[in-house]
């Protein structure tokens, strides 16, 4: 099973949407 963009919270891997820079999954995930 992977998570794409269409997820509401996008991709564990991918930038996070707060504009950290970090990871999703190392930031608001």
């Amino acid at each position: 099973m992977s998570i794409s963009q269409d997820s509401p919270n996008g991709g564990r891997n991918d930038p996070c949407r707060c504009g950290s820079g970090k990871k999703y999954k190392k930031c608001c995930g």
